[in-house]
């Protein structure tokens, strides 16, 4: 298991770095649809607060993934030192 570390340990941060791009663009797609600067008639504002809410749900999904990687690599490194 200790052979696997690296991966989680990269593949965590990998997710967190993910995790807030998503996070930052859907923030910026769904202000500025909220605020009328999407120029199209289909765009309602109404769709900005979905778009927040939906790329906010998927920042924490994946945020949640990444800790549960740093956590479980914890856990391997703890059960390793006895």
């Amino acid at each position: 298991m200790k052979e696997h570390l690296g991966f989680l340990k990269a593949s965590s941060a990998v997710v967190k770095i993910a995790a807030w791009i998503f996070l930052f663009l859907g923030l910026i797609g769904g202000l500025s649809t909220l605020f009328g600067l999407v120029p199209s008639s289909v765009n309602q504002r109404w769709t900005g607060v979905l778009l927040i809410a939906a790329y906010s749900f998927l920042f924490f999904f994946l945020f949640l993934i990444a800790k549960i990687a740093d956590l479980l690599v914890r856990i391997i490194n703890e059960i390793k030192k006895d």
